[in-house]
């Protein structure tokens, strides 16, 4: 068995998945969801958009909450999706749209924004002249994406299906559950899921800061190091395969039971 006990921070149904795949590696977890998924009431601009999905040249998806809610009002509205210029980020979302029948292209060598950009069937939408993209995804999602496609010539607009909140729970219970369960590592999946991890430490993020932090991104690792986190390991990508492979070459702390 691996030294490593780790929190889980994504949403429940996520966590779920991740905890077996890690569990068969030899490695502990304990879930505690920190973002729950909460599909938010269409409006006009939103349904215009899906009206004029034949508009755009490529389609990126974010996560699969925002693709299983595009495929759900698209059914419910009786819409037909565009079969080709599909785009995510990673595999498990892809998987999502193509069981829908749509072509789906992810970078296969890694899982993050910098990976999606080198597509050649990405650069090739972008090699049309003022290629239209749409980005599929949760309410207040990070700019960078848009904005290295408008960089690059494309004119891009936001479908946003969901908003992603902090579940209730009680203060102190972050950190008596760490302690309780003798974790020695923090999961996070996002910059908001740090955000809502940071929050609800409240005034024991200090305590929590010194435990090793594995981050999807360079992004999130600078924002978790600019918070005080003082061991943050980058996984260089949001999947499980990721994660497991950041864990596997790191070492764990040497005590995983010493109060924090």
């Amino acid at each position: 068995m691996s030294p490593w006990r780790l929190l889980l921070t994504r949403p429940a149904e996520e966590c779920a998945a991740l905890a077996h795949t890690l569990g068969e590696a030899g490695i502990a977890s304990s879930c505690m969801p920190l973002l729950a998924i909460e599909p938010v009431m269409l409006q006009r601009p939103q349904l215009e958009l899906l009206k004029e999905l034949s508009t755009y040249q490529g389609f990126i998806v974010v996560s699969k909450p925002a693709a299983r809610l595009l495929l759900a009002a698209a059914e419910q509205r009786q819409l037909s999706l565009p079969p080709q210029g599909w785009f995510t980020v990673g595999a498990a979302t892809a998987a999502v749209l193509q069981d829908a029948q749509l072509d789906v292209s992810f970078p296969a060598g890694g899982d993050d924004s910098e990976a999606l950009l080198e597509l050649p069937a990405l650069q090739q939408v972008l090699a049309n002249p003022a290629p239209r993209i749409l980005i599929v995804r949760g309410v207040g999602g990070r700019e960078l994406l848009a904005e290295r496609l408008a960089q690059l010539g494309a004119t891009v607009d936001y479908l946003e299906l969901y908003r992603r909140n902090l579940p209730p729970y009680p203060a102190g219970y972050l950190l008596h559950r760490i302690e309780a369960e003798r974790l020695n590592g923090l999961v996070v999946s996002s910059g908001q899921g740090f955000e809502h991890l940071q929050q609800l430490a409240g005034s024991q993020w200090p305590q929590l800061a010194r435990l090793p932090v594995f981050v999807p991104s360079p992004r999130v690792a600078e924002q978790a190091r600019a918070a005080g986190a003082q061991h943050v390991v980058d996984c260089r990508g949001a999947s499980a395969t990721a994660l497991l492979a950041a864990v596997q070459r790191s070492a764990a702390p040497a005590d995983p039971g010493a109060k924090l």
